[in-house]
């Protein structure tokens, strides 16, 4: 799998820009990643906040991933314009019947593939040695572009994961 995403990503938006990302709780398929794809398009080409255009951009990631960002220093993003992107993503969920919103499924990559572990699992994983400290991890939670660039897919043990559970860093027999 090729993790070089950040090569699709926009250069001419601001390092602050703020990304939301949407992971499925399964893969989509290849029409469905084409739907999703011209749903999305169709939305950032007509985002507003108070009338004004939001310079947006959005995609989908690895077959998994809805990515929206919007570069507010050329508009502020307003919380209806936020609410208005909910909804495509609930529209999405709906016509696709999939979960966007379940925040306790994490994505690791193992064995060159998208593997999603529910939080409850993670100790259980840890232990097993499913998951070690070098695992990467699709940390959703970053808020910018800057972080998206740098810090979306981390070992586990550079993530907020780490601040919950204890990583081995190697596999052991």
């Amino acid at each position: 799998m090729n993790l070089n995403y950040q090569e699709l990503l926009p250069g001419n938006f601001a390092p602050e820009s703020r990304v939301w990302i949407y992971q499925a709780n399964r893969m989509f398929s290849l029409s469905e990643v084409l739907e999703v794809e011209d749903m999305v398009n169709e939305f950032v080409d007509s985002w507003h906040s108070h009338g004004v255009p939001v310079l947006g951009f959005g995609t989908v990631f690895f077959g998994q991933f809805i990515l929206l960002i919007a570069d507010e220093s050329a508009s502020g993003v307003s919380g209806c314009s936020t609410d208005s992107s909910v909804r495509l993503i609930k529209a999405i969920e709906g016509q696709l019947a999939v979960d966007l919103f379940d925040r306790q499924l994490l994505a690791f990559l193992v064995e060159g593939k998208v593997q999603l572990l529910h939080l409850a699992r993670i100790e259980y994983a840890i232990k097993h040695n499913y998951i070690i400290g070098e695992s990467l991890f699709f940390d959703n939670s970053v808020s910018d572009l800057a972080d998206l660039t740098n810090h979306w897919i981390v070992p586990a043990k550079e993530s907020w994961l780490a601040r919950r559970f204890s990583f081995r860093n190697e596999i052991t027999s």
